[in-house]
């Protein structure tokens, strides 16, 4: 029995690294072919015919969702780094991006401008929807529903690898068939047209994903291919996550009306979801909210201990950790003091506050405060959640988005819509959980605490260049800033490498 069983497993990752290997190499030349049969792991006559290859199909999606990503510690790098707010004592290529010198010629800052990996989502998606009917007709296990579930996916995890390449690039080739595996040269299209295509895509897909997977949900009957919920709590979008993303999406295009209604249908039904709110402590803890998955990482792609899955690269903490955490002795990145002090200025903040005398009161985000390079310790899954400095493999999820982010979207809609006091509800509901219980708003204006809360709780999870983007858009008074948005000086150079192989491609105006 177990042999079968293991054998039945073999077949199911095989499966899973064929869908990947027909995603890798896309959109990189005229009529190029996307793979040749020789290197294929099943071939494709052996792969869309049980709910098994529907299985692994979807959960191929969902992994090349993931790798993109984690690449070159992409997520971070994009939305932390960028800021400039990190500092590299040795990193080269890391000093290129925090100064937005992103045409250096670095590894890194070239692989961080080609977006093959991500149109290896959008391949493989395209491929499951194309094909993903031929499993229906072919076996008989696999129901109406699962299919409509799966199809719900799929549909989501692209139209979101659009959204997340916009955000990048702006404008970007728009594909919706895989063509047999051939690809004509495209140029790129423009990013409003885009973002409308993946708002209607996350609306249909919303209305056919389930509240929670093998729950009894009405979207989705049964367990999920034979598995109970606990297999898919934190692992799979859920219609909480469509709509999470969808205000975020909102939030992009300046579509505030929208952003507070996406936000509140997460408000108002995340329970449905075993989502909730995560204490200070649990959401820095070495074995917390971000160690394997729970229901709370509403969009998030884990790394889970029990399964051996993890590690030393692709995660966070490969930047940011160092002695006394891990035996590293220098991070590759660090937030200096005065920096840390100007973001941290609320007393009693849980996660980072300091005494009278300057000595850290808190210490959850940050550790060696004191010391040459404070460490920023929010997210620490080192193996099994040890606190053995030796290992240095690491098992965080990357986490786009929780209820915590959803709270303050929604009180940034708010207060640019005008509704202070909603505004100001949503962020106290966010403040008094990490023990700020007196908020002194003197002459502030509503967007900037907004903003300012969004900064304490969300830092390190690759959200901050695009609040940056936000709030300067909203405040029309930082030229410096403006002039970036305006010149298109937001958005990263489009790789040599792709430029050259596909001629109908443009450079971003800003790095020509």
């Amino acid at each position: 029995m177990k042999s079968n069983y293991k054998n039945i497993l073999n077949i199911k990752m095989k499966k899973i690294l064929y869908i990947t290997l027909m995603s890798l190499v896309v959109f990189t030349g005229c009529n190029k072919v996307l793979d040749k049969e020789s290197v294929r792991v099943v071939g494709e006559v052996n792969m869309w015919n049980t709910v098994e290859d529907a299985r692994a199909g979807i959960m191929g999606v969902y992994a090349l969702t993931r790798a993109a990503l984690s690449d070159n510690n992409g997520h971070w790098i994009y939305g932390d780094v960028r800021t400039g707010e990190f500092m590299s004592p040795n990193r080269q290529d890391l000093k290129a991006v925090r100064t937005n010198t992103l045409n250096a010629s670095y590894p890194v800052v070239e692989a961080l401008s080609d977006w093959t990996r991500y149109y290896a989502i959008v391949n493989g998606a395209n491929i499951f929807l194309e094909r993903i009917a031929e499993v229906r007709a072919k076996d008989k296990r696999y129901t109406e529903n699962n299919m409509t579930v799966d199809i719900a996916q799929a549909r989501f995890l692209r139209a979101f690898a659009y959204f997340y390449m916009v955000r990048i690039w702006g404008d970007v080739p728009f594909i919706t068939a895989s063509h047999d595996g051939q690809f004509e040269d495209k140029p790129r299209e423009d990013k409003n047209k885009i973002l409308t295509w993946a708002e209607q895509e996350m609306l249909k897909a919303a209305a056919d994903l389930p509240f929670a997977y093998s729950r009894g949900d009405i979207q989705q009957q049964g367990d999920y291919y034979n598995e109970g919920s606990g297999r898919w709590g934190g692992a799979l979008a859920t219609k909480n996550t469509a709509y999470a993303v969808l205000a975020h999406l909102a939030a992009w295009q300046s579509d505030y009306s929208n952003v507070a209604t996406y936000a509140k249908f997460v408000e108002d039904n995340y329970g449905r979801s075993d989502i909730g709110y995560t204490g200070t402590a649990d959401l820095t803890n070495s074995n917390g909210f971000f160690f394997n998955k729970n229901p709370r990482q509403m969009f998030g792609f884990n790394s889970d201990w029990g399964h051996i899955d993890g590690s030393v690269t692709g995660h966070i903490e490969e930047l940011t950790l160092a002695e006394p955490l891990t035996t590293k002795k220098v991070p590759d990145i660090f937030m200096p003091k005065d920096t840390i002090l100007k973001i941290f200025d609320v007393p009693n903040d849980e996660r980072f506050s300091i005494d009278t005398l300057g000595q850290a009161r808190s210490e959850r985000y940050f550790t060696n405060f004191n010391g040459k390079y404070p460490i920023f310790s929010k997210i620490k899954a080192i193996q099994g959640g040890t606190n053995d400095p030796n290992f240095r493999y690491f098992t965080s999820a990357l986490v786009f988005t929780r209820l915590e982010d959803i709270v303050l979207l929604r009180a940034e809609a708010l207060a640019v819509l005008g509704d202070r006091n909603g505004a100001l509800n949503e962020l106290v509901n966010v403040m008094a959980r990490r023990g700020i219980t007196t908020i002194n708003i003197g002459d502030k204006e509503m967007i900037d605490m907004v903003f300012e809360e969004r900064h304490r709780e969300l830092l390190g999870e690759g959200q901050r260049w695009y609040d940056l983007i936000r709030y300067n858009k909203i405040k029309q008074n930082n030229p410096g800033f403006l002039n970036l948005i305006n010149s298109g000086g937001i958005y990263w150079p489009v790789s040599r490498k792709l430029l050259s192989q596909n001629k109908l491609l443009t450079q971003n105006p800003y790095w020509k």
